[in-house]
């Protein structure tokens, strides 16, 4: 590809990121790739089992084509608990591009001034720590992963577009995300509910035989102060407590792609991955399919959640988790992304994300918790992570959340 044409690629991906309005079914912008969905089709009918969604997308994509769709293709988002409703629909048209270039410019956010609470209280978040602490002590679990939110409530309607924007800007080597949770509806709202955000990490990819997932546990602050910053990612890359929770995420990833693969490559030892905000350790995983009829989303499912949003053993985990997080997740720590006719598409884990409606937005974060975790580190992680959404919003000088 000359570089002529990869720069149009760009200018394109541009375009699409301009051209998004909040009634837009999703866009869509990865290091490989940018879409922007809009228009309704059909909305893929909710199920109660992600196996019986799978079914669902796969003859709703069917009747797309049957009907005349040229180029049906499924969008949207599934909850943490995929017994939940999901919000997923078959747009009018796909507009892709290239990935948007690393170069955006970056103007300083304006900040929105905006009242904010803590659920739970950070301190009351430190003792569900503790708990956790307590029971992966005794043996019950090996990991397990505690998210808090932040409750923000703006003086005017949160200008959507420009906050996407500057996420875009901001997380170039992320999936930079905005999901329209009420376009499954078929009926355009007053005031859409949408989910957006900058996730860094990728569930799966599927591309004919070839298929790709990016787990990343292990985290660490990043620091303004270059001679700082480095040694936290350094240190990051020899912490044993980091290097465990890692491996357990790798290995659960591993194991539910190898039954679909002929060969999966696994790395032996984890690579430093930045975003604005967080160091990550992060393990790129490849393979083969045995068939290319495996959808992306039948990949996906099988994976979710991994013990990197949830925990190991799953179900001890999310036991755990209903026990002490006193708010429903509903997609964070989900997956969203598109699937096509042709089983190709791209799943990322929902973080670094917020819910908005209106005047109001719902921030998430959480942190993997294993024996040796500290309550006020994890409680640290977490605040730092918020910084994401926080950042993009202009509100860098927040205060302690």
């Amino acid at each position: 590809m000359n570089d002529l044409f990869r720069g149009e690629l760009r200018t394109q991906a541009q375009y699409l990121l301009s051209g998004y309005q909040t009634d837009s079914a999703l866009f869509f912008a990865s290091s490989r790739q940018t879409l922007l969905a809009q228009g309704h089709y059909a909305t893929v009918p909710t199920a109660d089992s992600l196996e019986a969604l799978n079914e669902s997308v796969s003859l709703a994509l069917k009747q797309a084509k049957a009907t005349g769709h040229l180029d049906p293709v499924v969008v949207g988002a599934i909850p943490f608990d995929g017994q939940k409703p999901a919000c997923l629909s078959i747009p009018r048209s796909v507009l892709r591009a290239g990935p948007l270039p690393q170069s955006l410019a970056q103007p300083k956010p304006q900040a929105v001034p905006c009242t904010i609470q803590s659920l739970p209280e950070p301190q009351v978040y430190a003792d569900g720590v503790a708990l956790a602490v307590s029971h992966l002590q005794n043996k019950d679990l090996d990991k397990v992963v505690l998210a808090r939110a932040l409750d923000l409530t703006a003086e005017q309607a949160v200008d959507i577009p420009k906050l996407l924007v500057t996420l875009a800007q901001r997380n170039a080597h992320g999936y930079t995300f905005a999901v329209n949770l009420s376009a499954a509806a078929a009926e355009e709202e007053a005031t859409p509910r949408i989910l957006i955000g900058a996730s860094p990490e990728l569930l799966v990819r599927k591309q004919g035989k070839l298929v790709f997932s990016n787990p990343l546990a292990g985290s660490a602050a990043r620091s303004p102060d270059p001679k700082i910053d480095r040694e936290r990612g350094e240190a990051l890359l020899q912490s044993a407590k980091d290097l465990h929770e890692h491996a357990v995420v790798v290995d659960a990833v591993a194991a539910g792609l190898r039954p679909f693969c002929r060969t999966l490559n696994v790395p032996e030892r984890p690579v430093l991955l930045h975003t604005e905000t967080m160091w990550h350790l992060s393990t790129e995983i490849s393979g083969e399919l045995i068939d290319e009829a495996t959808t992306s989303l039948m990949l996906a499912s099988a994976l979710h959640p991994t013990p990197a949003v949830c925990g190991h053993p799953k179900r001890s985990a999310r036991d755990l988790i209903s026990q002490i997080e006193p708010f429903d997740r509903g997609f964070y720590t989900g997956m969203l992304g598109w699937c096509d006719a042709n089983g190709d598409g791209e799943w990322v884990v929902t973080i670094r994300c917020a819910e908005v409606l209106g005047k109001s937005l719902r921030l998430f974060a959480g942190a993997g918790i294993v024996a040796d975790s500290s309550p006020q580190s994890e409680l640290a992680e977490t605040s730092a992570k918020f910084r994401t959404m926080l950042n993009a919003m202009g509100l860098v000088h927040a205060g302690a959340v």
